[in-house]
C-alpha cells in the first residue's frame, strides 16, 4: 500500500502546533468540499484531508504515526512494522469518512500489549512526551512591560504498575515584553514526561490580553480616544497624553475637529518594528444647565453661524 504523508496533505510542517494544524484543515475542507468546490477532484481531496486531520488533530494518534519516521514519502510502498498495533481511542471529526487502506493498517483494531500507556507502540522505542497548551490571560501593561507567571499544570506519570496518575507542578515563566493577542510561546522539554526515556513534551503558553479601560489594542497598536473641550480644538493648544510608556506632550492644531486621529510612532506594544500609539480627538460639549451658559450658547449661535449638515443637501 502506499504511504501517506498527512503533513505533507495538510501543507504543514512536522512540528506544527494543533492550531496551525486545524486551521489549515478548516482552509482545506472549505476548499475541497464537494458540496460548494468545482475541482474534478474534490471529493478525493476532501477524504484526504479528513483522514489526515483525523490522525494528527488526536495527540495519541499523531505520536503513533510520528514514530514510523520522517523518511517516509508520500506514494512510497509500505507495510507496518511488525509488533505494531492500535488500540487507542476511536474516530473523531471524520467519522463519517472512507479512509484509506494505509490509514486501516495503521488504526484498525487489535491487540496492544503496552495499552497502559495507550495507542500505537513499539517495545524498544523511546517516545517524546505529548506536548501541552494552556492559556494564561494578562493585563496589556504586562503585555508591554513583560511579566512573570507561576502556572499550575498537571502531569501524567506512570508507577511501577503501569498505572497513570495525574500529577499537579509548579512552574514560573517569564512572558516577554511585546506579546500579542494569541501569541504562542513555546517552552521546550515543560510539557508531558517521555516513555521509554524519552525526552519530555513541549509546552506552549497561549496569550490572552484582558480588555483595558481606556486602551483598544490592534494587533500591536494601540488606540486612545481622547476627550478634549471645543475651545482647545478650535483654537488649538498642547496636551499631555497617557501611554503605556508614560505621559507626552501632544500638540493639537487649531480647527481640529472631532475625530481627527494622531499617530505617536512606536508608542504601541514593543517589536520589530514596534506598534504605534493613535489618538482620536472625542469633543465634549460643556452643559447648558445655567441661564449663563444658555445665553452663551445663544450668543454662539448668533455671532458664529454654521450649518454642519450644509454637504448633505441633494
Amino acid at each position: 500500500m502506499e504511504f501517506k504523508d498527512y503533513y505533507k496533505v495538510l501543507g504543514v510542517p512536522r512540528d506544527a502546533p494543533q492550531e496551525v494544524i486545524k486551521k489549515a484543515y478548516r482552509r482545506l475542507a472549505r476548499k475541497f468540499h464537494p458540496d460548494v468546490s468545482k475541482e474534478s477532484d474534490a471529493e478525493a481531496r476532501f477524504k484526504e484531508v479528513s483522514e489526515a486531520y483525523e490522525v494528527l488533530q488526536d495527540p495519541e494518534k499523531r505520536q503513533a504515526y510520528d514514530q514510523l519516521g520522517a523518511n517516509w514519502k508520500q506514494g512510497q510502498d509500505f507495510r507496518p512494522p511488525p509488533g505494531w498495533e492500535w488500540q487507542g481511542g476511536g474516530r473523531g471529526a471524520g467519522a463519517d469518512a472512507a479512509f484509506s487502506e494505509f490509514f486501516e493498517s495503521l488504526f484498525g483494531h487489535g491487540r496492544d500489549p503496552f495499552a497502559d500507556f495507550g495507542g500505537f507502540r513499539r517495545a524498544s522505542a523511546p517516545r517524546k512526551g505529548q506536548d501541552q497548551t494552556v492559556t494564561t490571560t494578562i493585563t496589556l501593561e504586562d503585555a508591554f512591560h513583560g511579566a512573570t507567571r507561576n502556572l499550575r499544570l498537571q502531569t501524567r506519570v506512570t508507577d511501577g504498575n503501569g498505572q497513570q496518575r495525574l500529577e499537579p507542578r509548579q512552574l514560573r515563566v517569564r512572558i516577554p515584553a511585546g506579546v500579542t493577542q494569541g501569541q504562542q510561546i513555546r517552552l521546550s522539554g515543560q510539557g508531558q514526561p517521555g516513555v521509554g526515556g524519552g525526552a519530555r513534551g513541549d509546552l506552549y503558553l497561549e496569550i490572552n490580553i484582558a480588555p483595558h479601560k481606556q486602551y483598544r489594542l490592534e494587533g500591536r497598536d494601540i488606540h486612545l480616544d481622547l476627550p478634549v473641550t471645543p475651545w482647545e480644538a478650535a483654537l488649538g493648544c498642547k496636551l499631555q497624553v497617557p501611554t503605556l510608556g508614560g505621559w507626552i506632550d501632544m500638540t493639537v492644531p487649531a480647527g481640529a475637529q472631532n475625530g481627527k486621529r494622531f499617530r505617536l510612532k512606536g508608542r504601541g506594544l514593543p517589536g520589530k518594528p514596534p506598534g504605534d500609539q493613535y489618538v482620536t480627538l472625542q469633543l465634549m460639549t460643556p452643559p447648558a444647565d445655567t441661564e449663563k451658559a444658555k445665553a452663551l450658547y445663544r450668543r454662539m449661535r448668533d455671532e458664529m453661524p454654521l450649518n454642519p449638515r450644509e454637504s448633505l443637501r441633494v
